[in-house]
């Protein structure tokens, strides 16, 4: 069934662009919803089969490059199966938003469902060269949408994050292969690598592959101050592609760690977790006093995810502190990150597919060419309060829900940090109370080549409250009734400390 998930999209594309672009634009429009609406029934259907305590599932093993370790292995866990189903609800959120797309579109839909293979790839492999694989297809992909698609300063965003993210993932080769060459028998299998911990008693070594791993998904995910190509490759990316990579892509990083750095260099990641700590509250810290710096309200949503990010470099950093508190708040800690993932993911998805809302109306992101907006379009203003309020911990939405275990799991391990992390909250509160404020509240005040500048500013339309409203529905759930995610994912993060306490 994995196999089927992910190939699908690819196979879809395939047949798409076999079509003449001059067949109806709904076509391929349509087609591409019913492709990732198929995910997501396909994504339920495997975490309704998924036992909560039973480990991987839903596993396939194949022989790929045998003679070089390499193989085809792929499967779910209670780490993974919440990044798969993230995956396929934001797919389908912006397949649905694209729905008024009339620029290239059959280009457009393949590229997505492409840049989807890519993401539940990389989220169910259980290879380190079949990670690697989708790891840089998904550059790939989310190149072409940002530079095909996105606006005026788009071509150099698009390269700028392009160069970025792929020297990261060389170094996270280098890594992959001093691995590789550590374990006996040679393998890029990660069951195997676990089970060996090749580096174990081998401190320079292990410091060496930790140091060339971390910077391949530090860059990714990204972290100060790895972090410079996020803000124009989201301010200059159609708001579709903007959601992605932020709700899916970044979480490749921070996945990364969880699946790869943690459990397979544990001795490494003990030595080190204090540099984590203090890049997670830096990056806490930097992304939230930057983004209330912005004047551009696109870009201060992605400096937010730079903020958001940090907190999951701290849980895990916190994690690693093996005898400085209780293993009952470290797994609180990791929990906490995976939970923050999904409840990212969730939020800014939400958030950037409203940017693109503002930009659609407006044709500018510039908060001081707005004022009073809510008078003219009262449930698009209501829609942006709501994922505004979520995305900065607000109780009853997801964010407080990740936030708060974060907090509290790495408050014992490292107090300092954690206190440090806290303020944050309050920078996140002021800089999108702000927003809302200079956007939304006051007298009219609209772009003078805004089409509301002349008529009413449209309000939201049907297919774009189809694919956000979805999205802050599930956020509240997960705040309201967290209960059926945190069952996934508790027992794997009670597995991944056990690994690094190895």
């Amino acid at each position: 069934m994995l196999t089927v998930l992910v190939c699908l999209p690819t196979a879809v594309a395939a047949v798409l662009l076999c079509i003449p672009r001059t067949a109806p634009r709904g076509l391929f429009l349509w087609a591409w919803t019913a492709t990732t609406a198929a995910e997501l029934a396909l994504t339920v259907a495997v975490w309704a089969g998924y036992r909560t305590a039973g480990g991987t599932q839903y596993e396939v093993r194949a022989r790929w490059m045998p003679s070089a370790g390499v193989s085809y292995h792929v499967g779910v866990d209670g780490l993974s199966l919440p990044l798969l189903a993230l995956s396929c609800v934001l797919f389908l959120a912006c397949a649905v938003y694209a729905l008024r797309q009339t620029r290239r579109v059959r280009e457009f839909a393949a590229l997505f469902l492409l840049l989807q293979t890519t993401c539940l790839g990389l989220f169910v492999a259980l290879d380190l060269i079949l990670f690697f694989v989708f790891f840089d297809l998904s550059i790939v992909a989310m190149y072409f949408v940002i530079a095909g698609w996105g606006h005026k300063g788009a071509a150099r965003a698009a390269l700028k994050f392009f160069l970025y993210t792929f020297i990261g993932s060389l170094a996270l080769l280098l890594g992959f292969i001093g691995l590789y060459l550590a374990a006996t028998p040679h393998t890029f299998d990660i069951a195997d690598l676990t089970r060996q911990n090749p580096l174990a008693g081998r401190s320079v070594y292990g410091a060496l592959v930790l140091l060339a791993v971390s910077l391949g998904l530090a860059v990714k995910t990204p972290t100060v101050p790895f972090h410079t190509w996020l803000p124009p490759a989201h301010t200059e990316a159609p708001a579709a592609g903007s959601a992605i990579l932020a709700g899916v892509l970044l979480k490749m990083g921070t996945y990364g760690f969880l699946r790869i750095a943690l459990p397979m260099l544990p001795g490494a990641w003990r030595d080190y977790a204090l540099v984590f700590v203090a890049v997670g509250v830096v990056s806490v810290l930097y992304g939230a006093l930057v983004a209330l710096a912005q004047t551009d309200f696109k870009r201060m949503i992605a400096y937010t995810s730079v903020n958001h990010m940090g907190y999951i470099i701290l849980a895990i950093g916190a994690a690693g502190a093996a005898g400085d508190g209780p293993e009952q708040a470290r797994r609180l800690a990791v929990t906490g990150g995976v939970v923050q993932m999904v409840s990212h993911g969730l939020l800014t998805g939400a958030l950037f597919l409203l940017s693109g809302v503002l930009y659609e109306r407006g044709r500018t992101y510039d908060m001081a060419a707005y004022s009073g907006v809510a008078e003219r379009a009262p449930v698009f203003a209501a829609l942006t309060g709501v994922a505004a309020f979520a995305s900065l911990g607000l109780p009853g939405f997801s964010g407080f829900i990740a936030e708060f275990q974060i907090l509290t799991g790495s408050l014992g391990p490292r107090p300092v940090a954690t206190a440090l992390a806290v303020l944050g909250i309050l920078l996140t509160a002021g800089l999108f109370l702000r927003a809302l404020q200079q956007i939304f509240l006051g007298p009219l005040r609209l772009p003078v080549a805004a089409p509301g500048a002349d008529h009413p500013f449209p309000d939201i339309r049907a297919n774009e409250a189809a694919a956000i409203t979805p999205l802050l529905a599930l956020a509240v759930v997960l705040g309201l009734a967290p209960r059926f995610l945190l069952d996934v994912v508790e027992p794997a993060s009670r597995a991944v400390l056990e690994l690094l306490a190895r």
